[in-house]
């Protein structure tokens, strides 16, 4: 079972990083999907972080070595290839048919799947505090889709279908995460990313078109290039993340990711309106975007302010 270093303040630098790389993300991409496919993007994203981590091990000698991994290991790193070729390619699938803010709204389901998931895998309790982050982030849901919620309980449109896939991509995800920090207690978190991109890129080079980069314009270049070296970060962070710190409380930090997004969106669109969309969104919509970040953290910290509060008891009755 994997532990965590204990250098919180490391994690937490990490884990935010991550945040704003994710949050700014779904922009980059949204202007090269027109014409590019989703499973192209994802094939250059992989090949290219991958390529760089390989070269970067190879010239530390630090490959990995697959051996250590054991029969259990090679099971664990199927299901993290397998979840993250899904993850990626769905979500990719879902945006080309939602705004940049609701995918990524509804992509953080992702974390909060995961946590519920290593309540099982790793034995953490659920609290109380974590049922009332769930019912808060529901709540914020509903808020959020105030405006469309008869359309996605009612019909099979682009947005439903749009809103499912993402769900989707966020389900598969979670098993990506929970085989990934699993897998650091055999690997590294850059060798964990290494093979994973690399192994992921093989699985859809035979559905992949790499000639479409032929005919992106120079600005949809630069931005597939940003992609690639934000999945290279990112990920990379993430990984590195829940090496140093408890799996809750980087799901925790992960929340703000949204909140990132319809920032970048907005200061995005007042510079650049020809290429950025406003989200067209009313303000009981932000209310719920932000309750679902409020939801989310709430959801991942429960556990720990259930024992800090505990502690702080335990305490106080000694001293009386």
């Amino acid at each position: 079972m994997h532990i965590s270093s204990g250098r919180w303040l490391y994690g937490l630098l990490l884990a935010l990083i991550t945040a704003v790389l994710w949050g700014m993300l779904p922009i980059q991409l949204k202007e090269v999907l027109p014409a590019m496919d989703p499973i192209t993007v994802t094939w250059y994203r992989l090949l290219v972080a991958g390529s760089i981590l390989l070269g970067y091990l190879a010239a530390s000698r630090r490959l990995p070595s697959f051996r250590a991994l054991g029969r259990k290991g090679r099971w664990l790193l199927l299901v993290a290839i397998a979840g993250l070729t899904g993850n990626y390619v769905l979500y990719l699938l879902g945006l080309e048919l939602l705004s940049a803010g609701t995918t990524q709204l509804v992509i953080q389901m992702a974390p909060v799947l995961f946590l519920v998931s290593s309540l099982f895998v790793f034995r953490e309790r659920f609290s109380l505090g974590q049922g009332a982050g769930l019912l808060l982030l529901l709540l914020g849901f509903g808020l959020f889709f105030n405006q469309r919620l008869d359309e996605l309980l009612s019909s099979l449109t682009a947005y439903t279908t749009g809103v499912l896939i993402v769900l989707l991509a966020a389900f598969v995800w979670t098993f990506y995460g929970l085989a990934q920090k699993q897998l650091l207690t055999v690997w590294n978190s850059v060798q964990v990313m290494m093979v994973i991109y690399l192994a992921c890129a093989a699985v859809l080079t035979p559905w992949a078109q790499p000639q479409q980069v032929l005919v992106l314009s120079p600005l949809q270049g630069w931005l597939l290039l940003a992609c690639c070296l934000n999945t290279l970060v990112a990920y990379g962070a993430f990984a590195e993340a829940l090496a140093h710190w408890e799996a809750s409380r980087v799901s925790a930090t992960l929340a703000i990711t949204p909140l990132v997004t319809f920032a970048s969106v907005a200061l995005a669109a007042s510079l650049w309106p020809e290429h950025v969309q406003p989200e067209q969104v009313n303000g009981l919509a932000y209310a719920g975007a932000l309750l679902v970040v409020l939801g989310s953290a709430l959801t991942a910290l429960g556990p720990s302010l259930l024992a800090g509060l505990r502690a702080r008891r335990a305490r106080l009755a000694a001293q009386l």
